[in-house]
């Protein structure tokens, strides 16, 4: 450690956002928590099923939000903890590249979530975008073409923080669109979804319903963590690999199909 470092925790104390280990940002034991495989876990949300009769959107994830996963997530997102962005972006970027993509012409689109202006000035961004970079870099990294696309926005409602799966569907109800300027860009792409954390699905509902009315194919969402639900399946550990394609919620999988 550098004097200047030295002096700099004296000033200003760090500590782990995760456990509270001083003296570091993001410890390596908290790391270890979203360094595994990406595991399926739409079944934990109420507001996935599509009205057409097929099962519910594809849903991969990297964490159970609970602990100290759950702690350093609320500090990046509401304590001002920007320090964290990139070593969420970049595990969660590890892990895309163990997804194996069928995708049509030309490159994926990988859409974040929207934030509101509020929420954006607040937290200084959208932070989501990152993510959407570190998938499209895991991707592009296992040889898959594709490209950070943040073409929705957000307009009015309040944070979801707090809301329960009604309010929090009523509250994104007509707020998530697509500007006519990128309009264009969607009509007949394949669009992968990705956001922070999964919690109901309405958020990521909202997306895939905007997304399609614009002419795009949603294969799937991808998030940083998800709560787990009241009846949640155990996922496995991640070094039981479940067959390319195996649809069940809760198991690692490397598979995502088009459709």
């Amino acid at each position: 450690m550098t004097f200047a470092r030295e002096l700099l925790g004296l000033l200003v104390p760090v500590e782990c956002a995760g456990c509270g280990l001083d003296d570091v940002a993001w410890c390596a034991s908290c790391a270890r928590r979203l360094a595994g495989r990406l595991w399926r876990c739409e079944d934990r949300a109420t507001r996935l099923d599509r009205m057409d009769g097929r099962g519910p959107l594809p849903v991969w994830t990297l964490a159970d939000c609970t602990g100290h996963v759950r702690r350093a997530v609320v500090a990046w997102k509401d304590r001002g903890r920007l320090d964290l962005t990139r070593p969420f972006a970049a595990a969660l970027g590890s892990a895309a590249e163990g997804l194996s993509v069928d995708v049509g012409a030309g490159p994926l689109l990988v859409v974040p979530c929207p934030s509101t202006a509020a929420a954006r000035r607040r937290r200084g961004g959208n932070l989501v975008d990152a993510l959407a970079v570190g998938v499209g870099n895991g991707l592009v990294g296992a040889g898959v073409p594709a490209w950070p696309a943040p073409v929705l926005v957000r307009s009015r409602g309040h944070d979801q923080v707090g809301l329960g799966a009604r309010e929090r569907a009523r509250n994104l109800a007509g707020h998530v669109r697509v500007p006519t300027r990128h309009r264009a860009r969607l009509a007949d792409r394949d669009v992968l979804v990705v956001d922070d954390v999964l919690t109901t699905g309405a958020t990521v509902a909202a997306c895939r319903s905007t997304l399609e009315r614009a002419g795009a194919r949603v294969i799937g969402a991808v998030t940083l963590a998800s709560t787990p639900g009241p009846q949640s399946v155990p996922r496995l550990p991640p070094a039981r690999e479940c067959p390319l394609g195996d649809p069940s919620p809760g198991r690692v999988v490397r598979g995502l199909a088009r459709g």
